[in-house]
């Protein structure tokens, strides 16, 4: 088997980002800066991947500005770290690896106690993530409010650039700010910004439009989607095309068409095990642990998972576009990478997989096949809310990372 070479350990371009390999390492919010301050924690966690052979990690949500933190201790892009930040993508880099920074905002979902006012998403409500916590409700954003978040991405993206990042990816999708826009079932408004497919469009456009006159016609853009919500009335997989034919005309390097909201149906995202066990292991809000224990069965069911859950889907959206295509959501073995690069995609995103084996890519090296250790059972997920931060607790000495 050494003396095969498997297709994903081919090097490839992504808008003239030379990458040694097509795995890249998905963006998962790390819970390793706290306070928004990134150390070694971070750092370490990241250039583990680096050592294992990986092209390309992504440091998981980059809040764009600080009414874009779900919490504290999420990073901002901003002058206040930009010493730490430069440290942390340099370190990563001298591991081989590549790395971009995963933009991120999160409109009306928050539970950010740093806010002096309400979150802001493109309608008003009830603040989901925030109610156990005191923060019930969100406003909707005026048209100036649309506008400052544009600037924002804007200043973040010439932020992250100036510090070293190879690429940029936004996050369109999992229910997230721009994801709030473009859904029916989180976007109510009767302006411009409201209503059709291509009002609901617009602003996440002007984000795009926005980013890349900020980094230039020669910097990798990278676009996070949710293909599907999962809900009567919201996304749905006949929308996503619509969505990335959009991006593809204005201008986006690569698309990672994902699916499900963090939000409403997350379990669409990771199938397998439900999440709720890990949720409850590390939920310390006594409030919030009740109100998982009263409707976390109906929230998070189990999902059968099988390999390569989202290709089919995702295959559609590859006959639409000219864009480079990241494939996401139950890639596994080398069986897996071979199929999938086969059906016409260029990068495949990991996450679970490389938490179980960061290793991976060396792994695949010496046997064409592997198979991750990754069992599915979403523990790790969980481990978002832990001290030590995300990590398998499965297979992956935390002591290391």
């Amino acid at each position: 088997m050494a003396e095969r070479i498997n297709s994903a350990l081919n090097s490839a371009s992504l808008n003239g980002l030379k990458l040694k390999n097509r795995l890249i390492k998905a963006g998962t919010f790390e819970n390793r800066s706290p306070n928004g301050i990134p150390g070694a924690s971070l750092t370490d966690f990241h250039a583990q991947f680096g050592r294992g052979g990986i092209a390309m990690t992504t440091i998981g949500y980059c809040a764009v500005e600080n009414a874009g933190r779900l919490n504290a201790n999420m990073l901002t892009m901003h002058e206040d770290i930009r010493s730490e930040i430069t440290q942390l993508v340099q370190n990563i880099q001298k591991q081989d690896c590549k790395v971009a920074g995963q933009m991120g905002h999160c409109g009306a979902f928050s539970k950010n106690h740093t806010l002096k006012a309400r979150p802001k998403g493109p309608s008003g409500g009830l603040n989901l993530l925030g109610f156990a916590e005191g923060m019930w409700f969100c406003d909707a954003m005026s048209l100036d409010d649309i506008d400052h978040m544009v600037d924002a991405y804007r200043d973040a993206a010439i932020f992250m650039k100036s510090v070293g990042f190879d690429a940029l990816e936004i996050h369109f999708g999992h229910g997230y700010g721009l994801c709030q826009f473009i859904s029916p079932l989180t976007n109510h408004r009767k302006d411009n910004y409201g209503g059709s497919l291509e009002n609901r469009l617009r602003l996440p456009l002007r984000v795009l439009a926005a980013v890349r006159a900020a980094v230039g016609d020669d910097f990798p853009i990278l676009a996070k989607i949710t293909m599907s919500e999962g809900r009567r009335g919201g996304l749905h997989y006949d929308d996503s095309l619509e969505i990335c034919k959009a991006l593809d005309a204005a201008g986006i390097d690569a698309i990672i068409p994902s699916n499900g909201t963090s939000t409403m149906n997350p379990m669409l995202m990771f199938r397998g095990d439900s999440i709720l066990p890990a949720l409850l292991k590390y939920e310390r809000n006594r409030i919030m642990r009740f109100l998982l224990r009263l409707m976390g069965k109906k929230m998070f069911p189990a999902l059968p998972f099988y390999d390569m859950y989202l290709l089919e889907q995702a295959k559609r959206i590859r006959a639409v576009v000219k864009c480079k295509l990241v494939y996401i959501g139950g890639a596994t073995s080398g069986d897996n990478f071979t199929e999938i690069l086969g059906a016409g995609f260029d990068f495949i995103q990991l996450g679970r997989t490389l938490l179980a084996d960061p290793d991976l890519p060396q792994k695949l090296a010496v046997d064409p096949s592997y198979k991750s250790r990754c069992t599915h059972c979403n523990l790790c997920v969980g481990t978002i809310e832990s001290p030590q931060g995300i990590h398998c607790p499965q297979f992956t000495d935390n002591s290391a990372t």
